[in-house]
């Protein structure tokens, strides 16, 4: 199983919607997918009819002591999603009070290894050990950055950040919420032309993107043929190819 995380330093970057949005291209190009909402807020697991059934205590579920195939809820027949689990807010703290919490995430994924041939996980913004412990899991990282001065430093921040504790993994960064209309934008375009972090993708800002909460559909689902649901199927392609999976 091949396991992709959407994670920036930053919040409101377009994590969500790239993960729902992935993992449904996924599902759609018949893989057996898993999305993972590690997000307390939910937001990837509200883009879906599918509320989160918790059971015991983050600690119990951090040691491993609850199943967590219990909790999958089937979306359709290549795709399922893992729901937030509110209680996991905490789990910054209890993973600081544990032996090796870089292994956690890897120890949780363990019993879907040969479920599924890829998972995808919506992270919580941010550079902890949770994040620490999803890397080590990981085999691609997925950054949207917003054309901004304080996003692309939140992008450097992540990559030092997996630098650090993640030497080799891939990073794969790509312009989120685009509007070329504007000035700043098309100057964050000419900064990051040549960066070999990013991919030629851009999502453009998109109003279908932004009502996948209201209609609790993925864009590329709901409008197919919208720019943005464009967007994501040739990000999609690149992960088919980073991952070796074309």
């Amino acid at each position: 199983m091949k396991v992709v995380a959407v994670a920036s330093a930053k919040g409101g970057v377009g994590k969500t919607a790239t993960a729902v949005n992935l993992a449904c291209l996924a599902a759609e190009s018949g893989r057996s997918t898993l999305l993972w909402d590690l997000d307390p807020q939910g937001a990837a697991t509200h883009c879906y009819p599918s509320k989160p059934k918790v059971s015991g205590s983050p600690n119990r579920l951090l040691a491993g002591k609850r199943d967590l195939r219990s909790q999958v809820r089937q979306i359709n027949e290549h795709l399922d999603l893992l729901p937030a689990d509110p209680s996991f807010r905490i789990a910054e703290s209890l993973l600081a009070g544990r032996r090796s919490p870089q292994k956690a995430i890897r120890r949780l994924l363990k019993p879907f290894v040969d479920s599924y041939d890829i998972a995808i996980l919506d992270c919580a913004p941010g550079l902890g050990i949770v994040t620490e412990s999803i890397l080590a899991a990981s085999d691609l990282v997925i950054s949207p950055v917003i054309p901004a001065p304080l996003s692309i430093r939140s992008l450097d921040q992540l990559d030092r950040f997996m630098t650090d504790k993640q030497p080799g993994l891939p990073l794969l960064a790509f312009l989120s919420m685009l509007d070329e209309r504007k000035v700043l934008h098309r100057q964050i375009i000419e900064q990051v032309r040549g960066d070999e972090r990013f991919v030629s993708v851009a999502v453009p800002v998109s109003s279908s993107v932004e009502r996948m909460g209201m209609e609790q559909r993925p864009a590329v689902e709901a409008s197919p043929r919208n720019l943005a649901a464009q967007a994501y199927r040739r990000l999609w392609a690149e992960v088919e190819t980073r991952l070796g999976l074309d």
